[in-house]
């Protein structure tokens, strides 16, 4: 699966679905690149990097992630891909089942891309509380869940995963609409360390 990346494209490990820089063809002057796959047939992790405080302080940042890219520029929003996929881990732990309808966007700020984010729900919940989202088209997610006193959110989860030299950091939250959960996923850009959340 591809989609486009920070530099032009994306690359998708099949778990735990976040993206990854493709670099091209292999380097002479470099050995080839450990996969996500190879290190966990050894048994082996990523380095942990910690984060930055700059970069911390949007992982953990609450309200509205769109409203604070705006502060940075003309914010868009590209449609990946919308339909029914299968889940990864963490994904099917928080929504009970294997597949549901799923929205990968990437944050544009002035053109460049600063946050790719993945949100999953179940086609009950689709067709049910959160049936808004099917019609949201490239309008932020940010307009369905800051928008309805009904929505709640659970706690921040921070991870980093990916592949290449730096594993990039995210972080993972559920809405609550009615009871229906909407997972949300969202990974940052090294370059947004550079600005003030």
């Amino acid at each position: 699966m591809r989609a486009r990346t920070w530099s032009g494209q994306w690359v998708y490990d099949r778990a735990p679905m976040l993206p990854r820089e493709f670099h091209g063809g292999a380097r002479p002057d470099r050995a080839p690149r450990t996969t996500l796959s190879q290190l966990r047939a050894t048994g082996r992790r990523w380095p942990r990097e910690p984060a930055t405080p700059s970069l911390t302080r949007w992982l953990k940042a609450p309200g509205s992630l769109t409203a604070r890219l705006r502060q940075h520029g003309h914010v868009t929003v590209q449609v990946i891909r919308q339909g029914t996929r299968r889940l990864n881990r963490a994904e099917q732990v928080a929504l009970g089942q294997v597949s549901a309808h799923v929205r990968e966007v990437l944050l544009r700020v002035d053109g460049e891309p600063m946050v790719w984010a993945r949100s999953t729900t179940s086609h009950r919940a689709l067709k049910g509380p959160w049936k808004a989202l099917k019609g949201l088209g490239n309008r932020p997610l940010a307009e369905l869940l800051f928008s309805h006193a009904q929505v709640s959110r659970g706690p921040l989860h921070l991870h980093q995963d990916g592949a290449g030299k730096t594993p990039r950091w995210g972080r993972a939250s559920i809405f609550l609409h009615h009871g229906h959960p909407l997972r949300v996923m969202e990974s940052f850009s090294p370059r947004i360390r550079c600005w003030r959340p």
